[in-house]
């Protein structure tokens, strides 16, 4: 009688081997479908025409992108002495190792490193700090690099594609685009202004500081050094770069003299559009009415004259009765801006012709370029 349960066992077992292993499963649902017919993929894919050049950009740019990363000591929260460590972006400017970043990337270092896109990486001495236009200019010890390509920034269009390469909270090589959203002036946190910056919607974030910004051909048109956050530490579409046009006067200068030294017209001034001009009586339909000459600079030099009588527009506290220029040499000026990008193709001591309204009677004035000091143009 003891045998029975175990026969009963294994022929339990038996049956559920068998179903397992041979059975069609004719119960279960499902079991009789026919082999899956996938649906594969040409083996060389094709990319529309924008996707092509997006990847012939990235390619031909990222050989010359590199990460920066400044140490410094800290206190911790019991004042003891801890590394900190800061990374941000930067393109390399010559094949014998000058790297170009932002000068906040690499303010007060204990150690500077700079890693290549192929990964090596190098101990890095800073050359030029230059805070008033936030650029560093670094030096490896490395040869047979790739430079990147400077094009120019003046006649950039908004709405152009442009892209973005660089090191976002670290990762490397990254790539993101989008379009040329607007040219304006805007005031850095630590304080610099960059005269007509370029603001785009590709996305920025912490680590793309000192990359650049490129256009449709692969070169460099600025550098990415700003973005407005909200409070959220985080792309929100707005980042601003700064002009090519700027970098290359800057290092035109430390070229000839081994410093920076940018040529200004020794004024504050305020952009004048029609609608101002009309309401202000101003013999002319705009450009850029003196609010203050620096004291000794060169349009004090040359006898132009600030406002004298407080006005306002809206809650904007202004000067008016001073000059209006209206060109310098054979160049229009309609703002502040337009003496910026002529500014950017002078050198402090050079002589220009600058046009002016002094009431209504128009004048002229021969004027030799100083050197810029706090007061911008």
């Amino acid at each position: 009688m003891k045998i029975r349960p175990f026969i009963l066992t294994f022929l339990l077992v038996g049956a559920f081997v068998y179903i397992a292993s041979y059975s069609n499963f004719k119960g279960i649902p499902g079991a009789h479908l026919p082999p899956m017919q996938l649906t594969v993929a040409d083996a060389q894919p094709a990319y529309t025409s924008e996707e092509s050049n997006r990847i012939a950009v990235y390619k031909r740019a990222l050989p010359s992108v590199v990460n920066v990363t400044s140490s410094q000591l800290s206190l911790d929260f019991f004042y003891g002495v801890v590394p900190s460590e800061s990374q941000g972006s930067g393109f390399i400017l010559t094949k014998d190792g000058r790297i170009l970043t932002n000068y906040h990337v690499i303010a007060n270092p204990q150690k500077l490193e700079v890693t290549l896109s192929d990964k090596h990486k190098y101990p890095a001495k800073i050359i030029l700090q230059d805070p008033a236009h936030d650029l560093a200019l670094l030096q490896i010890n490395a040869n047979d690099l790739t430079p990147a390509v400077l094009s120019e920034s003046r006649d950039l269009q908004v709405g152009q594609n442009v892209y973005a390469i660089g090191n976002p909270f670290g990762l490397n090589g990254t790539m993101t685009t989008g379009i040329l959203s607007s040219i304006r002036s805007v005031r850095e946190p630590q304080g610099a202004t960059i005269e007509n910056a370029l603001q785009t919607d590709a996305a920025i974030n912490p680590g793309n500081s000192g990359g650049p910004l490129l256009n449709s051909r692969g070169e460099v048109i600025g550098m990415n050094t700003l973005i407005a956050t909200g409070g959220a530490e985080q792309s929100s579409g707005i980042g601003f770069a700064i002009p090519v046009d700027t970098i290359k006067a800057v290092l035109s200068d430390f070229s000839k003299y081994g410093r920076v030294r940018r040529p200004s017209l020794g004024i504050a001034s305020l952009a004048i559009g029609p609608d101002l001009a009309e309401q202000m009586g101003l013999p002319a339909e705009g450009g850029a009415l003196i609010q203050r000459v620096v004291p000794g600079g060169a349009a004090e030099r040359a006898g132009l004259r600030g406002g004298n009588q407080q006005a306002y527009v809206g809650n904007t506290p202004i000067y008016t009765g001073g000059d209006l220029i209206v060109a310098i040499d054979d160049d229009r000026v309609t703002n502040p801006q337009d003496i910026s990008e002529i500014m950017d193709r002078h050198q402090a001591g050079d002589v220009v012709t600058v046009t002016f309204y002094r009431g209504t009677r128009k004048m002229t004035a021969k004027l030799t370029l100083g050197e810029a000091r706090s007061v911008s143009v």
